[in-house]
Parts: structure tokens; sequence; C-alpha cells
């Protein structure tokens, strides 16, 4: 990280007693104030004050923990199911990056659709441009996947050769007699 982004970052430090500590204001916040900075698109950092280990990302988790327990909750149960499901998966690298670019085009696309003359807000994101919206998310999907497979598939055959080599390499030495090839029934 640059000198400068980290001068401008905001740095907050939470203490044993649980207490959210704002050192650019040098007052105590709470987890509502923190989710104001996101909302403000303010850059900043979360640190354990003793350890000094970055707790950002569980600061984040516990406001979208109090956002999911009041009012309309964003995610079902099965979608939290499935989420976790993808931890420890071969697929949670990619699992992680897709929702990332997908919650980015939703975004990009919000901004683009709401913003109105001079860059104001002026119209709300109708059912059209959500419509819109999920018509790219079919190519993307479909391309994510024949990726996986595509580079699966080459994982696959590149380990079942590295097994062949290794097996002639080790086996290579005893005279074991090559069994004859059955001959094919293909008429």
């Amino acid at each position: 990280m640059s000198s400068a982004k980290k001068n401008s970052e905001r740095l907050i430090k939470k203490y044993p007693n649980r207490r959210l500590y704002d050192t650019q204001t040098s007052s105590y916040i709470t987890l509502t104030d923190v989710k104001q900075l996101v909302l403000d698109a303010d850059e900043f950092t979360v640190i354990d004050a003793k350890s000094n280990e970055d707790l950002t990302r569980s600061i984040l988790l516990q406001i979208i923990l109090e956002e999911e327990a009041a009012g309309a909750p964003m995610f079902t149960s099965a979608v939290l199911s499935q989420i976790i499901r993808y931890y420890g998966h071969a697929m949670q690298g990619m699992m992680g990056s897709y929702l990332e670019k997908n919650v980015q085009a939703f975004t990009d696309i919000q901004h683009k659709f709401t913003a109105g003359p001079g860059g104001l807000d002026a119209k709300p994101f109708s059912p059209e441009m959500w419509s819109q919206f999920m018509n790219v998310q079919g190519p993307m999907m479909q391309g994510m996947m024949n990726n996986y497979i595509e580079q699966s598939k080459n994982l696959f055959v590149q380990m079942q050769e590295q097994m062949q080599n290794q097996s002639k390499s080790i086996f290579g030495a005893f005279p074991f007699p090559i069994p004859p090839v059955p001959p094919s029934d293909k008429k």
C-alpha cells in the first residue's frame, strides 16, 4: 500500500473492551458510525489495538449481520448455506471473485442508469434495468464455468501424465512382462 493511500485512509482501533476508536477524529465510534463510513465510501482500516491485526473484514461482517437481523434480510438461508458450502471447495476462490465482480457490475449498472444530468440521481433502478443486468449474467456465468472446466481438464491431464512418468521411473527397472493388448471388438 502506498504511503499516500495509507495517510488518506482512516485508522480505527478496536480495544479489548470492544470499543472502536477513530484516530482521525480522536473519538470513540459505533458500528453505525463505521457503516456510515462505508456508505460515504470513506477508506478505513480497523486494527486490533494490542496486536495490530487487521479486523476490517470482521467489522464489515458484523455490520452485515446487524443489517440482516434488522428488517428485510438480503440473503436467504439457502443462499447463506450455499456460500458456506463453497468454503474449502475447489471453487472457493472463483466464487469469491464471481460475487465481487457481480456486485461491482450491479453497482456500475445502477450508477449508469440512475445518474441523471449533471451526475445527480434522477430515477430508481427499474425492473427493466434489472432485467438488462440479469441478461449479462448468463454469458458471464457460462464463461466462468467453461474456464473452470477447461482448467480442471488440463490439470487432470497433467496429473495423469505426471503419475505415468513417475510410475515408469519407479517401476521401469523391474522386468515385468508386458501384458498383451486384447483385440477390440470394433467392426
